[in-house]
Parts: structure tokens; C-alpha cells; sequence
């Protein structure tokens, strides 16, 4: 005969067993629940590039001290700031080439962002809805940049006419260092003052 106690153990393990069971049953379920409602979550399409369209750098030669423009077809954003880093970034990569005419290390990388604000200073009655376009240039990208007068104007001077012949309504540009403002681009490029870009423009054999 088996002894009370013996009994009474054997149902409460019993009663454990059973409850263990339940709790482990909907702890499956409601896993299975969340993996089910992941997936439907997932995105079903790959995202969107994009559209390319056509895009003209002024793009500097150090040879002639030239301005040469270049129509490019390049994926572009909607966004005016995120046009713009994406025109500047393409002609940060033609310059990062080997056989760059105008060579300056960094590549896309070399703009962090660019900041697009009403141009206050302006009274231009012809530019009513001018902009300002902050450029933020990466300290890499400066620390490394070729130093001298003639190399680090052309390479202002390119950015500021790159976005004037893409974004029309930028008049005045302005630069950052990492979000700080910077003396110089290398030694010699004033990158404290404000540049005008309607005094940029393309070059023939001429000092820009």
C-alpha cells in the first residue's frame, strides 16, 4: 500500500507537470505569434534608388588653373540637401583619381553634409528666394588636401560652382570643418568668409 504522503507528492508533481506544460505551450505560441507578425512586417520590395539625371561639375584642372564644366548622369535625391552632397560627393570622386587633373584625397566621404538656409544677406531683387548652402567638409578631407594658393582656391571655387549650376537658387556658400568653423582649407583658402557664386563660373586658360 502506498503511504499518504507518497500520494499527496505524487499529485502535486503531477499538478506542476500540467501547469508547466500550459505555461510552456503559450510561451511557444506567442513566439511563434511574433515571428508570424515579423514577417509580415518585412519589406516585400527592395527600396527605391534614386532616378539618375544629368548633373554639371565644374571640375578644376591644375594645369591651366581652368573651371571645366562636365554633365555627369548621377542618381539624385528629391531632397536639395541631399542633392547637393550627392552632386559635391561625384566631384570629390573624380579628384580622389590617380589621374586626377585637380588631385584632392577623400573621395564622397570627403562632405559630410550640406545645409541649404534662406540667404538673408541677399537683397537681390532677382533672387528673391535665394539660398545659403553651408558646405561641412570632413576634417580628413582637409587635414590631407594639397596646400597652396592656386590648388585650394580652384577647389572652392569648384565645390561653390558645382552647386550654383545645380541648384540655381544657392547664391552664397559657406563652410564647416566637422561642423566647426575652420581658418583655412589648407593654409591659404579662406574658409571663414562667405563666397559668392554668382562670381564662379567656368574658365578658358584663365586664372579662376
Amino acid at each position: 500500500m502506498i503511504p499518504r504522503y507518497q500520494r499527496i507528492l505524487f499529485i502535486v508533481l503531477l499538478v506542476a507537470s500540467l501547469v508547466m506544460a500550459v505555461v510552456l505551450w503559450q510561451l511557444r505560441d506567442r513566439a511563434h505569434q511574433r515571428l508570424v507578425a515579423g514577417e509580415d512586417s518585412a519589406p516585400t520590395r527592395a527600396p527605391q534608388v534614386a532616378p539618375a539625371e544629368q548633373a554639371t561639375l565644374l571640375v578644376a584642372n591644375d594645369a591651366d588653373n581652368t573651371l571645366q564644366p562636365q554633365v555627369r548622369s548621377l542618381p539624385l535625391p528629391a531632397d536639395p540637401g541631399a542633392r547637393a552632397r550627392a552632386v559635391l560627393g561625384k566631384l570629390m570622386d573624380l579628384y580622389s583619381t590617380p589621374d586626377a587633373g585637380h588631385f584632392a584625397p577623400g573621395g564622397s566621404n570627403s562632405v559630410n553634409r550640406v545645409f541649404l538656409l534662406p540667404a538673408q544677406g541677399d537683397r537681390d531683387p532677382q533672387h528673391p528666394d535665394a539660398q545659403l548652402a553651408v558646405v561641412d567638409l570632413a576634417g580628413s578631407f582637409v587635414a590631407t588636401h594639397p596646400s597652396g594658393i592656386e590648388t585650394e582656391t580652384l577647389t572652392v571655387l569648384s565645390i561653390c560652382g558645382t552647386l550654383r549650376a545645380n541648384l540655381p537658387r544657392v547664391t552664397r556658400v559657406r563652410f564647416l570643418v566637422d561642423g566647426q568653423q575652420h581658418p583655412t582649407l589648407a593654409g591659404h583658402a579662406d574658409l571663414t568668409r562667405t563666397y559668392l557664386t554668382t562670381e564662379v563660373a567656368p574658365t578658358e586658360g584663365k586664372h579662376p
